[in-house]
């Protein structure tokens, strides 16, 4: 997969007080987009979107890309 995390989502998160049952109660991120996050998956532009909102950064700071070695 060319794009990777450059840290752990939920963790930090977490460390914003954004816990599971927050984040599907108050409908920031849907259980599945949190499955994804979990198995290093891609998430949505919408999801990233708002992971920008919470940590008030740009997307190039929670994605990297790395070429494949083709």
């Amino acid at each position: 997969m060319p794009m990777v995390y450059k840290f752990n989502i939920l963790a930090a998160l977490k460390e914003k007080g954004y816990s599971s049952t927050r984040l599907r109660n108050e409908k920031v991120l849907s259980e599945g987009t949190m499955q994804r996050l979990r198995k290093n998956e891609m998430i949505s532009m919408d999801s990233l979107a708002k992971l920008c909102k919470i940590f008030s950064c740009q997307p190039n700071d929670i994605i990297e890309y790395i070429p494949d070695d083709d």
